[in-house]
């Protein structure tokens, strides 16, 4: 056992203040990932600082009619509150497709955004990997890479995003909040997690000795249904294959807004820009859905095992818009 300090933080402003200037340090949530990778010797923190006692964990109202999310949220409780399943259910639905319900009632929302792959050479500290070791290989590109990344990757990292959370709060236009030695700052969710290029090792643009703090949802658009859905390899307990987070409004049957992301395909949550400049304005049929499925997904450069991923995200993607343009057809 590799020994670590421990401190639990009364305040943001110690927490920020213990771990400035110290490589080594770590927040620690819930835990359900980092304690994780400590025991496969991924993460060797030389000191953990807990910042579960800290007031971070409230859903506010927001003047605008939009929320404010604590980054010390339990899934659970995220995934419960009224606010969340009547304004944002894929939200709800989400955080409901993911680990255990068990899981859910430790983890936090930020953690949540913040867990590391579950690519099979990252976890193993036998093998080389770019994202654990920079510049060791990836040997997922020639090895075992059934359930990684279509679109986005590098030659350096093939690996995926794992959080379903972070799919429905990239379709919802969420806003990811930060504080750390030279202040507080905002990311649009969207632009929080990176692509892997020649720094895969650098999973989202959080600054050393920064905390995310909190999450800002947007107001929900009057008239826009959203829903989330995920294929796996089996029905409970597995990240996602595929998944495919959509907010859609219809009018007259035409599509009036459309945001569309995906899951389980890249190294972020996959906002499919592509997708809703097809959608805007066309009408709300299979025929339109399949046509901005097949715009987004032509840039997908499948690997040897897992081509299978982009006819699965183009059904999925259209069954889902299908059911929120006609609620009679959703199943």
């Amino acid at each position: 056992m590799k020994p670590f300090g421990y401190v639990q933080a009364a305040s943001v402003e110690e927490a920020l203040r213990v771990v400035a200037g110290r490589p080594g340090a770590r927040f620690l949530g819930g835990g359900t990932n980092l304690v994780d990778l400590m025991k496969l010797g991924v993460e060797s923190p030389e000191l953990l600082v807990d910042v579960t006692r800290l007031p971070l964990d409230r859903i506010e109202e927001l003047p605008d009619g939009g929320l404010r999310i604590g980054a010390m949220v339990r899934n659970s409780d995220l995934a419960a509150a009224a606010p969340v399943r009547d304004r944002y259910p894929a939200v709800s639905q989400a955080l409901l497709a993911g680990a255990s319900g068990q899981l859910r009632n430790t983890a936090t929302t930020g953690g949540n955004l913040l867990q590391r792959t579950r690519c099979l050479y990252f976890q193993d500290t036998a093998k080389p990997c770019n994202k654990r070791a920079p510049g060791t290989g990836c040997p997922a590109l020639d090895g075992a890479h059934r359930d990684l990344a279509v679109l986005g990757h590098s030659e350096h990292c093939v690996a995926t995003q794992p959080s379903d959370l972070a799919v429905a709060l990239a379709a919802v236009d969420a806003t990811v909040h930060l504080r750390g030695p030279d202040g507080e700052r905002s990311v649009p969710v969207t632009d929080f997690h990176r692509l892997p290029g020649d720094r895969p090792d650098q999973d989202t643009v959080i600054r050393p000795g920064e905390l995310l703090t909190a999450l800002t949802l947007p107001p929900a658009a009057p008239g826009a249904r959203s829903r989330y859905r995920k294929a796996r390899d089996r029905a409970s307990y597995a990240f996602a294959l595929v998944s495919v987070a959509a907010v859609l409004e219809v009018r007259d049957g035409v599509v009036q807004r459309a945001a569309l992301a995906f899951g389980g395909l890249a190294h972020r949550p996959w906002r499919a820009r592509a997708a809703e400049e097809v959608l805007h304005g066309a009408p709300a049929t299979e025929d339109t859905f399949a046509r901005a499925a097949d715009a987004e997904l032509a840039a997908a450069r499948p690997l040897r095992d897992n081509g299978f991923k982009v006819p699965l995200a183009r059904n999925l993607a259209v069954r889902v818009l299908a059911g929120l343009a006609d609620p009679a057809t959703d199943g």
